[in-house]
């Protein structure tokens, strides 16, 4: 009876008993009793395995990389993973009795390193770097089909490339690249906005050029304007002075005195004084020998 136990099997396994060359009981997280001696337990994941990678490649310009991603998968065919690895357990310590299942992962990995292989190898670096996306798409695309994967009854539900990396000595020079280029983007926009304001500055003092030009030429107008009136005035003055004294040019001087001193008479009121000089009574009494 010692050598009789129980197993429990865990959900997330596919649990295989086998006994004399046959299998006796199989199903996932199934329990039952053994026979140390005689009988074999054979436990395969049922659940999705994540495995993480890292490899290098050459692009096509002959620029090493480092690709580095997670591939998640599922042994979906328990009879051919069966028949290529083995996963049978110790019973008491659950560990395996072989390094197969680790070698399952390390296939998977081999099989998209072949295929990445082929993408990358038709990429220029710089192309290389910023693919990495497309390229687990394509991978993943080819993995579907792949008789290698497909033979060991595994499905890949997943595929990442986190990372596509150059070695040190090429990132410092494509770093310090991209840096100069942004520095370059910088200066130039430096140099677009002094353009800019200078030549802002150049069309206010223009404005204000012409701003001055057009008033002095309004300055002009005006002064022109304000002599043209001037002349005009005195002209009209003239014209008028000329009318209100051409009735006077043909009258005797002696009525012109008699007109002159009658102005004077009618303006008595306003004089105080008034005095007739000898020199004016000398030219009024000339006036009438004449």
């Amino acid at each position: 009876m010692f050598f009789i136990k129980y197993f429990t099997g865990q959900p997330s396994e596919y649990i295989i008993k086998f006994g004399r060359g046959r299998i006796r009981k199989e199903g996932q997280g199934i329990s039952f009793f053994y026979w140390a001696k005689r009988n074999t337990i054979v436990s395969i994941p049922a659940t999705t395995r994540d495995v993480d990678f890292i490899f290098n490649e050459v692009t096509k310009t002959f620029q090493a990389v480092s690709i580095q991603g997670q591939i998640t998968y599922r042994i979906q065919d328990k009879g051919k993973i069966f028949a290529n690895l083995d996963f049978s357990i110790n019973p008491v310590t659950r560990a395996y009795r072989s390094e197969d299942p680790d070698k399952l992962a390390q296939r998977i990995i081999n099989a998209v390193q072949m295929l990445t292989r082929e993408q990358i190898q038709g990429l220029a670096l710089e192309d290389a770097l910023g693919s990495s996306q497309a390229m687990a798409h394509g991978v993943m695309e080819k993995l579907k089909t792949d008789a290698r994967i497909n033979a060991m009854g595994v499905s890949v539900e997943s595929i990442y490339f986190t990372a596509v990396t150059p070695i040190p000595e090429i990132a410092k020079a494509l770093e310090a690249e991209y840096r100069e280029m942004l520095q370059k983007k910088a200066d130039e926009a430096i140099y677009s906005r002094r353009a800019s304001a200078v030549e802002q500055e150049r069309i206010i003092k223009q404005n204000e050029l012409n701003s001055e030009i057009e008033l002095e030429k309004r300055r002009q107008e005006l002064v022109e304007q304000s002599g043209a009136n001037r002349i005009k005035e005195a002209e009209y003055k003239s014209k008028a002075m000329e009318l209100e004294w051409s009735p006077y040019r043909n009258l005797d001087p002696k009525l012109l005195v008699a007109l002159g001193m009658k102005s004077l008479g009618e303006s008595g009121a306003k004089i105080g004084n008034l005095n007739l000089n000898p020199d004016l009574i000398t030219l009024l009494l000339g006036l009438d020998k004449k």
